[in-house]
């Protein structure tokens, strides 16, 4: 692996961790070279991609990445850690290729990441829901709010939220 420092190609792997799903692994590293860490993650590539089906009717091959960048704004300055973002994008990816096989509409993959952001931190689900359901309106927002203050939050452990592996911090 390149270190992303000093571009020298000399590094030792210092931690390995695989994703619940067992379909990511994280490397912790540490370049020979320069000393510095680096975390680098590995996936499978899925050999038929999963197409995401836009408003607008185009279609463009899903792209976790871009799913992670929408939970970081919707999240901003918020007290989320990266671990409960990156397991968010884990667990909808994961859905994803077990319930499609070649198309999903964007609103279902909202939908799902909306789901998994109210139960983390209401401030980013209504951050994220604003842009997901185009709301343009205080009215709109209001109503979401008054909805999101109705339904009880599904509980589940804050300790499995924050850490995807559910081990001790």
């Amino acid at each position: 692996m390149i270190c992303p420092y000093c571009e020298k190609d000399n590094d030792k792997v210092i931690d390995s961790r695989a994703s619940e799903a067992g379909r990511v692994i994280r490397r912790r590293r540490e370049c020979l070279g320069c000393g510095k860490r680096f975390t680098t993650y590995e996936r499978v590539e899925q050999t038929s991609r999963l197409m995401v089906v836009k408003r607008d009717g185009s279609r463009t091959p899903f792209d976790a990445e871009k799913t992670l960048a929408g939970i970081m704004n919707a999240c901003g300055k918020r007290p989320v850690p990266d671990s409960a973002k990156r397991k968010v994008v884990e667990e909808v990816e994961e859905e994803l290729s077990r319930e499609f096989e070649r198309e999903v509409d964007a609103a279902v993959i909202g939908e799902r990441v909306m789901r998994r952001l109210r139960e983390i931190d209401p401030i980013a689900y209504i951050r994220f829901a604003s842009e997901h359901l185009k709301m343009s309106t205080i009215e709109e927002i209001q109503h979401e709010l008054e909805d999101l203050n109705a339904r009880p939050r599904e509980v589940r452990n804050q300790q499995d939220l924050f850490n995807p592996r559910g081990a001790s911090a």
